[in-house]
């Protein structure tokens, strides 16, 4: 029993686009080949955008699943899963669409409703399944449609509200669906036109003016503002102009203000009417005219010094007959200013002023309980500045070479502004206008500029213009090129004095010099203020813990501490210390090598006496002895006991038997008198085998002689 799947299929019936409520056929269909015709059994499942809507099993390999009424939730991607003997075959993916939605509901709670109330509705789509977009329609007559859109995730149906407003008579209101499919938007056709009916809580309002017409300044004006109420419960009336509200009232029909008419109650005038949400306004344009113009404030000056006479005056064009008053209005920074100050109730105010007379001044004119008043006048009183001072700012009159240099002028006395002129030399380098002082900024100080800086300041007052004195600037050079030496330089001995040198290639005076040695950590050695460009220190004992790294700082006024190259300094032995060492050296190992020696010859000279006094021995034995002797012209000879002839065979046999005893032979010394050896003379004789000193003429010759036990 072999059989394979050779292809499943999915297919819908009528097509894949189906229209809304109509019936559909989704169909799944396996194709298998079979070695034998054997009974085989085959489960089928259908499934829509990945969820299961339809499984069979059956003894075929086609499977239907009947959608009698297809809605718009049946668009989807469908496709089916053949499982039969233990075998699986999924077929293609099918995508169908339901064209069309179906016809919206829409409700509403009222019929009838009262304008500034709210209108509820509700729209649902009942065979629809989210996510879907409701639109929710208010129509009026001779207008746009007002449209408010909401967004249902969970759910197939959506709520809205409508303010009614006024003038909303006969409303309707109707909503659609909306429902995303694949990359674009599929509308329902609208719902069922809901009608409302508007009442009008109250009339719009009435606004009427006494006098109604030729309205001029000094005269009662009265306003009133008045409506029909339904019903008089929270209900409103407010009378504004250019949104000031002048009056108000609650809880009645109308309303009620007067005033004095003046030319600022010209405008435009509004009565407005509330209640709950509904509002209602009117306006009324109201002119009245003008009695007599503003009044004009003169001044004799309006720049003068103290203590000069200054002289007001207030009148009215083509008008004499008002009640004229002067006034200095106050400062507006003086927190405990009561208002303006009354100086005289005339037309006209003649004074002697001060400088605490600066200030706004203004005339007011009366005609009728219309006050008007004038443009206010300005009234500067200058005092004279006095001397001006100028200095560095926050610091000595000096600058470092090529920093900035900051200078202020500034006066004690005067009325601002005052413009303050700052020279450097008699070249103008700044004009500043400014109240009591200036700051000027030279930026950029250079060796051979001119030091000399002053200043000038000046106001309106008459007296002209005062001058600073001169100030001299010290242009402070700062340190360059730093250098550090020694004598002796690298090798010192211990013991002997040694002099640095700290010098620099430029700089101001005074300046300090410091002196350093590296170690683990810095240490100052020297430190010194001088008025000149180098400074000695000598160190007259050196040891050997002063070996190591030396440098030098140098600074000045400037404020730049500028380092030395380092110098390396060894200090080495003194000579007599490595005398005093050598002696200690060399001391022992000349001992040595003496005691050496002396062992050596103290070894040699006992072997040779033994040997000597057997050649004695063997000489008295045999009755043979001999004279050496050697005789010159002048008949002088040499003898001596310690020549023997035929030594050399007696030396050989003394050596050849020389024994224990030899250890322990005596030395003697004999001192022998030579004679001079005439050269021309032979010795008959045999050399002498023992150390002698000979010297020229008459000399002492020691001879050793060992003397044998025996």
């Amino acid at each position: 029993q072999v059989f394979t799947f050779n292809e499943v299929e999915i297919r819908v019936r009528p097509s894949t686009k189906v229209r809304n409520g109509a019936p559909m056929t989704i169909i799944c269909h396996a194709d298998i080949s079979k070695s034998a015709d054997f009974h085989l059994q085959h489960n089928i499942t259908i499934f829509k955008d990945d969820k299961l809507v339809f499984m069979i099993v059956s003894d075929k390999g086609d499977a239907q699943y009947e959608v009698p009424v297809a809605r718009s939730s049946d668009t989807g991607d469908y496709k089916c899963t053949v499982e039969a003997g233990g075998k699986t075959k999924p077929s293609d993916s099918l995508h169908v669409w339901v064209a069309g939605m179906t016809k919206p509901i829409l409700t509403t709670e009222k019929k009838e409703v009262l304008e500034g109330e709210v209108v509820k509705l509700r729209c649902e789509l009942p065979e629809e399944t989210p996510p879907l977009y409701f639109i929710f329609r208010k129509i009026k007559m001779n207008s746009k449609p007002t449209e408010k859109t909401v967004f249902e995730a969970n759910r197939n149906f959506s709520v809205a509200e409508f303010s009614v407003e006024e003038g909303d008579n006969i409303l309707q209101f109707d909503c659609f669906g909306r429902r995303p499919v694949r990359f674009e938007f599929e509308s329902s056709e609208p719902s069922n036109r809901t009608l409302i009916t508007v009442k009008e809580p109250f009339i719009k309002p009435t606004l009427n003016i006494k006098p109604s017409s030729n309205i001029t300044e000094g005269k009662e004006i009265q306003f009133e503002c008045s409506t029909v109420v339904a019903k008089m419960r929270d209900i409103e009336i407010i009378l504004q102009k250019n949104k000031t509200i002048l009056n108000s009232v609650r809880d009645q029909k109308s309303l009620k203000y007067s005033a004095v008419a003046t030319l600022e109650d010209s405008g435009e005038y509004l009565c407005k009417v509330e209640q709950g949400r509904a509002s209602k306004s009117t306006t009324l344009n109201v002119v009245v005219a003008e009695l007599f113009p503003k009044p004009i404030l003169s001044a004799s000056m309006t720049k003068l010094d103290e203590n000069k006479e200054l002289t007001l005056s207030c009148s009215i064009n083509g008008f004499r007959k008002a009640n004229f008053s002067i006034l200095r209005k106050s400062s507006t920074g003086d927190i405990f200013s009561t208002g303006d100050i009354l100086l005289k109730n005339s037309r006209n105010l003649t004074m002697r002023v001060n400088v605490n007379d600066n200030g706004s001044y203004i005339c007011k004119a009366e005609v009728n309980r219309i006050v008007k008043e004038s443009k206010p006048v300005i009234i500067n009183v200058y005092a004279p500045v006095s001397k001006p001072n100028i200095s560095v700012v926050g610091g000595l009159p000096e600058v470092v070479l090529g920093k900035p240099l900051w200078l202020i002028c500034r006066v004690t006395m005067g009325t601002p502004p005052v413009t303050f002129t700052f020279y450097k030399g008699n070249e103008v380098k700044k004009v500043v206008t400014n109240d009591t002082y200036a700051i000027f900024l030279d930026e950029n100080i250079r060796q051979n500029d001119k030091r000399e800086y002053r200043c000038d300041a000046r106001n309106n007052h008459t007296s002209g213009m005062k001058t600073s004195n001169i100030l001299n600037i010290t242009v402070i050079v700062p340190i360059r090129s730093t250098s550090l030496g020694s004598i002796p330089y690298g090798e010192v001995e211990d013991g002997s004095e040694t002099a640095f040198l700290c010098s620099v290639k430029e700089g101001s005076w005074p300046i300090l010099f410091r002196i350093f040695r590296k170690t683990d950590h810095e240490v100052l050695l020297f430190e010194k203020r001088a008025n000149a460009d180098r400074v000695m220190w000598r160190k007259e004992v050196m040891s050997r813990q002063d070996t190591g790294t030396y440098y030098c700082m140098a600074s000045n006024r400037a404020s730049v501490n500028v380092k030395s190259h380092p110098i390396t300094i060894s200090v080495i032995l003194a000579s007599w210390q490595k005398g005093v060492i050598a002696a200690f050296v060399l001391i022992p190992i000349i001992g040595a090598i003496t005691l050496a020696v002396w062992w050596f010859l103290c070894k040699k000279k006992k072997a040779k006496g033994p040997s000597m006094e057997m050649s004695r021995s063997a000489l008295a034995t045999n009755s043979t002895s001999e004279k050496l002797s050697r005789q010159h012209d002048d008949g002088d000879y040499y003898s001596g006991s310690g020549y023997i002839e035929d030594g050399e065979n007696h030396m050989k046999s003394a050596d050849e038997n020389k024994g224990p005893d030899l250890e322990s032979a005596e030395v003697e010394y004999t001192e022998v008198e030579v004679s001079t050896l005439d050269p021309h003379r032979e010795i008959d004789s045999v050399p002498i085998h023992f150390p002698a000193r000979v010297q020229k003429g008459t000399e002492t010759v020691y001879s050793e002689i060992r003397k044998a036990n025996n």
